[in-house]
């Protein structure tokens, strides 16, 4: 391979630089996983399906509030949600890479309807205590730990590795596409008719993604291993531990969960006590950062490879950082939601350019337990971070909080800019590795990882 462009295969073989295979235009390069069945499928329904999913989350945060007002306890409800995806995405990482990945996610998106269903029941027949959200928010974290790494990996299924970059940014626009949608038709229904249509409406969603995972035409095969339960999950974080590119990416997902994402779960004060915009105006909120992150994922749709996808990391965290810091000194509500437009865009691309920075360096015998390890470091910490967050807005108020988090990610760009001079070449050498051996754990990636680790 001449370069670290990697052009993109087309059918035909021709290659994305030829003229035959050339797209006629942009928009066309920038669906280009499209063309396969299976992800029309899977675009569609996970579309009204997310849809939903982001008007249950905008309702459940403001039945919360609306319950207790207490920050402490919006956050410990974010935390009671995310912490099972810390603890048991091991486990979902080694089903992903054991098991059929289109049967896994299949279950875990009905077992995600049927606690939608029951979280909509209590609600709507005014049962609904505290204790009730906590505990069906913990049982879909539960799924999710399963759902993340085992829909992450199948996504390769779905498209092949030459589409696989566009498939993880389409999959990211779609995911921001809802969360634009989502929160400001709850904000309205919830103003208007209350939380529990809002659960109902995304138990109902859930139907789309079944049908269409349903009707779907994949080869996803059941992976044999001979090796113990144990031995398969040290196996995916011993990778991740030796692999530099994979490990920094990794950490510095982490700390942006950790200590930049509890701005989520205190929107609903800043919405309230500070902006005065009560629930129609936390959906407005959440909408706009929606819009930002959607621009971010189209933004890495348009692209073609994966060359400077480092810097761009590198970037966008100090753009999220800076621009958390900038909203928590507003007390506008309209100049608040034009702030959180950079917000979402700068999350969302650093988000979406790691993903795809981790899946075209790991073998996919691995792609499972490593995307695993991703969920935690993304998803997982988040709850951690939020119940801190919470802890911290109760003492220091919600726009401390904020700022203090935006100021550590800046923090963390520095760090992770500090090094990508010293990773970039071991990254090269396992990305040109995997499209040598079509994605196996074949000798050329071990040996490419162990070559820089002595030449550095």
């Amino acid at each position: 391979m001449s370069d670290s462009r990697f052009p993109i295969q087309e059918k035909d073989g021709t290659n994305s630089r030829g003229s035959a295979s050339e797209p006629s235009s942009r928009w066309q390069v920038a669906g280009r996983a499209l063309r396969h069945r299976n992800f029309q499928l899977f675009f569609s329904g996970q579309l009204i399906s997310l849809i939903g999913t982001w008007m249950q989350n905008v309702a459940q945060s403001w039945l919360v509030y609306r319950l207790t007002g207490s920050a402490l306890l919006l956050g410990s409800v974010g935390f009671a949600g995310q912490i099972p995806v810390f603890l048991l995405a091991p486990l979902g990482g080694i089903t992903a890479d054991r098991r059929n990945r289109h049967r896994v996610v299949i279950t875990t998106q009905t077992a995600s309807m049927l606690l939608a269903f029951i979280l909509a029941a209590l609600t709507l027949s005014h049962r609904v205590q505290v204790w009730h959200v906590f505990l069906l928010a913990a049982l879909l974290g539960v799924v999710n730990a399963f759902d993340i790494p085992g829909r992450q990996s199948f996504l390769v299924e779905m498209v092949g590795k030459d589409d696989l970059m566009n498939a993880i940014a389409l999959n990211s626009s779609m995911f921001n596409g809802a969360r634009v949608i989502g929160p400001a038709i709850a904000g309205i229904l919830v103003a208007k008719i209350g939380e529990g249509w809002c659960f109902f409406a995304n138990g109902v969603s859930y139907i789309a993604v079944i049908i269409g995972l349903l009707l779907m035409r994949v080869q996803s095969q059941a992976r044999v291993s001979t090796a113990s339960p144990l031995d398969h999950m040290m196996e995916g974080f011993r990778f991740v531990n030796r692999t530099g590119p994979i490990r920094a990416l990794l950490l510095l997902l982490g700390l942006v969960s950790l200590v930049g994402m509890p701005y989520v779960v205190l929107m609903p004060i800043f919405a309230d006590q500070i902006l005065h915009g009560g629930a129609r105006g936390l959906g407005i909120l959440m909408g706009a950062t929606g819009v930002g992150a959607l621009l971010g994922a189209m933004t890495l749709a348009f692209r073609q490879g994966v060359k400077g996808l480092g810097r761009w990391v590198a970037w966008c965290c100090a753009g999220f950082g800076a621009s958390l810091v900038v909203f928590s000194m507003s007390h506008k509500f309209w100049l608040s939601v034009v702030l959180l437009l950079p917000v979402g865009y700068c999350m969302m691309l650093q988000m979406a350019c790691s993903n795809t920075l981790i899946q075209v360096m790991v073998p996919d015998a691995l792609r499972g337990r490593v995307m695993a390890v991703y969920s935690m470091m993304f998803m997982g910490m988040a709850p951690i971070g939020a119940l801190l967050g919470g802890a911290l807005a109760e003492h220091l108020g919600a726009p401390l909080t904020v700022a203090i988090g935006g100021v550590a990610c800046l923090t963390g760009a520095g760090w992770f800019a500090l090094h990508l001079p010293k990773i970039r070449v071991e990254a090269r050498r396992l990305i040109m590795a995997q499209a040598a051996g079509g994605g196996e754990p074949a000798e050329i990636t071990a040996q490419a990882v162990e070559d820089d680790s002595v030449s550095q």
